[in-house]
């Protein structure tokens, strides 16, 4: 009898799962490599400045991407109590990729700031925005009942009207139960 091993089949790792710590690696080695050769040729000040240029920049397009999705939130919200159905977001339009290029910014790196500053671009952001909500559309398309994906697929099911029928449910009590501060009687939350 052996134990401490498995019985159930082994299940294939995702490529993506295998390569990325080798990406990563390599990223880091071609980032230090180009920041070597930047202060071989403009010299040491010339890459301290860049690098701490993209971080600035970086926190102020993530500070502005911040107060973007909160107004977006408020507006929502204003919108929700005002009984106007929120209009909804296109793809590329969110602030998610703004965040990342941010994100990008402040690691120090050039490749990384040319990425960030790429994701700044419009066409590029909305071209980038597309292919992720298509490819999360198939990704929960695909997911099998009981997943993540499975949970998503019914969160999004709409009914044909659109109509939301507000109630309050009211548990008569019985005799015996116990009372206790609970119990007692609540006002409806709802005039």
């Amino acid at each position: 009898m052996r134990t401490g091993t498995s019985t159930a089949p082994r299940q294939r790792r995702s490529p993506a799962r295998t390569f990325l710590p080798l990406a990563v690696a390599a990223w880091l080695i071609l980032e230090i490599w180009l920041l070597g050769l930047v202060a071989g040729a403009a010299g040491g000040f010339t890459v301290a400045a860049l690098l701490a240029g993209g971080m600035v920049l970086g926190v102020v397009v993530i500070k502005r991407a911040g107060r973007r999705a909160f107004k977006n939130l408020t507006d929502t919200f204003q919108q929700a109590q005002q009984g106007v159905q929120p209009t909804p977001q296109q793809p590329g339009r969110g602030n998610g990729l703004t965040m990342l290029a941010g994100l990008l910014l402040i690691v120090p790196g050039l490749l990384s700031d040319v990425a960030g500053l790429l994701c700044l671009l419009p066409p590029v952001r909305a071209r980038i925005g597309r292919r992720a909500a298509r490819s999360l559309e198939r990704k929960m398309a695909s997911a099998r009942a009981g997943t993540f994906g499975d949970a998503f697929q019914q969160a999004r099911i709409h009914y044909p009207d659109g109509k939301v029928v507000q109630g309050e449910v009211i548990r008569e009590d019985r005799p015996g139960q116990q009372q206790g501060p609970d119990t007692g009687y609540r006002p409806p939350l709802a005039p």
